[in-house]
């Protein structure tokens, strides 16, 4: 079952998909639910941030201190250098998946040049 923000989100990259301009998706949706403008727009995004592997809730809460220590640094240093690893491995996977989908259109491209260019080439010359 599809939450909330999910179903906002697939709603107006549908309707993004059919040439409608992102602002007029919103405002639509708005009106056919009733549901206000900027309460929509949360919903796409944080469902948007999902997908995209940034999840709000993956960084711990900060905490106030009266003063820093050294070994509060320390920890501060470790925690922000284990995130950046993490990013790391996240970019990687997401380049991959990118770099697959690039080469799967270039075959697609590629298997399908030929057949292009002789019904392309026949066109021109009925037109000659």
């Amino acid at each position: 079952m599809a939450t909330k923000a999910q179903e906002v989100y697939e709603e107006i990259e549908k309707r993004i998909a059919a040439g409608i301009d992102k602002a007029d998706a919103f405002k639509a949706l708005a009106e056919e639910t009733g549901r206000p403008f900027d309460s929509l727009r949360g919903s796409y995004y944080g469902w948007k941030r999902k997908l995209e592997g940034s999840d709000s809730t993956a960084k711990p809460p900060r905490t106030r201190r009266r003063e820093t220590t050294p070994d509060d640094a320390l920890a501060d240093a470790r925690a922000a250098l284990e995130r950046a690893v993490e990013s790391i491995d996240r970019e990687v996977e997401v380049a991959k998946a990118r770099a697959q989908e690039a080469a799967a259109e270039y075959e697609a491209l590629r298997g399908s040049a030929k057949e292009r260019k002789e019904t392309i080439t026949a066109r021109l010359e009925a037109l000659r």
